[in-house]
């Protein structure tokens, strides 16, 4: 398949390039398009067999649901209610990185679901995303534009490097103003409850339900009969192609480990280390990368996958990477750091 690649001025949208990528959608075609949390890999949300194009292109499970990008408001003949209190998340951040789980429609193809009775639901603030949506004038189905298991692309390059070939169109931006994939919300169930942590984290989301918990589940890892919610649930994601080890503890032991782990190595394997502007200095031997600094994590969410996937640039033998607090965007982190570490975690 012969993919065309457009690159787009987030601030000046050449509309013609959307109109034609909107009629790959419209028409059944998979389409990759920027969003502020990460590249999404779209077609027609309410056509099956475009939906099942892109479980083909991803080499995705046919379990794992996919979510639904909207343009506006008028969610209403996707799902068959919308709580009075999912309406008022939709109102506080609405477009942005936060989808919600709803009672879905007949509308909605279990497909998309992944034969759930519920569909995820967002509206991305990126401009191409939007306008795209538009021109395509049905909903989006859209999971991560990269190969299944892969660190999710923040850049057009990612996205080439993964689905050139695979897809009809290809349409770059900005990197990805986040990072890390959305916060996903059940308001199918009182209080509510997060399947994935993101940006629009649990501290921000208490001033709507003062209850709303994380599902315990989405940080620890599932037995293969646990059927996904939503997506990165169950399956190892975002994972680089060299195994993930996560040092988890007092920030000087920590970097103490880390560096006895690399001494014992040093002539038997390659290892990447993922550090932070406060201790890149500290390991004297591996490859060091660092997230940025621990003040901002927000940076360092978004630099994450970047940084996954550059350690497959340079093709380590192991990775090892420090652990983060879990409070904040911080559990974010670690939900995808968990994940793409496969739980492998070194407490000291």
């Amino acid at each position: 398949m012969n993919t065309k690649i457009a690159i787009l001025d987030e601030d000046n949208i050449d509309k013609n390039i959307i109109s034609e990528a909107g009629i790959v959608i419209s028409e059944g075609g998979l389409v990759v398009f920027p969003t502020e949390t990460v590249y999404g890999l779209g077609a027609n949300a309410l056509d099956k067999l475009a939906v099942e194009k892109i479980f083909k292109a991803k080499g995705r499970p046919q379990d794992n649901p996919l979510i639904v990008h909207v343009a506006d408001f008028n969610i209403e003949p996707l799902v068959k209610e919308i709580p009075n209190i999912a309406r008022e998340i939709m109102n506080r951040y609405w477009p942005g990185p936060i989808t919600l789980i709803f009672n879905k429609s007949d509308l909605v193809p279990e497909t998309t679901s992944a034969g759930l009775s519920t569909v995820g639901i967002r509206m991305p603030s990126n401009p191409i995303a939007r306008k795209l949506i538009e021109m395509a004038k049905t909903p989006i189905a859209a999971p991560s534009a990269n190969i299944s298991g892969r660190p999710s692309p923040t850049d057009v390059e990612s996205c080439i490097e993964d689905l050139s070939g695979k897809v009809e169109y290809i349409l770059g931006g900005d990197k990805s103003e986040v990072g890390l994939e959305s916060t996903i919300v059940d308001c199918t169930c009182a209080p509510l409850c997060i399947l994935r942590p993101g940006a629009i984290t649990i501290e921000m989301l208490k001033e709507v339900d003062k209850d709303i918990y994380i599902d315990k589940s989405i940080m620890s890892k599932q037995t293969e009969d646990f059927k996904p919610k939503a997506p990165g649930m169950k399956y190892r994601h975002y994972a680089p192609k060299s195994p993930v080890k996560i040092i988890c503890g007092d920030l000087e032991k920590t970097v103490a480990k880390i560096n006895e782990i690399v001494q014992n190595n040093i002539g038997n394997k390659k290892i990447g280390i993922i550090a932070t502007d406060e201790t890149k200095e500290l390991y004297p031997y591996g490859t060091v990368i660092s997230l940025g600094s621990r003040d901002h994590l927000d940076i360092v969410g978004r630099n994450l996958f970047e940084v996954l996937r550059s350690f497959d640039d340079i093709d380590v033998d192991l990775i090892l990477s420090e652990a983060f607090d879990e409070k904040g965007i911080g559990v974010a982190i670690m939900n995808r750091l968990k994940k793409s570490a496969g739980f492998d975690i070194t407490y000291v």
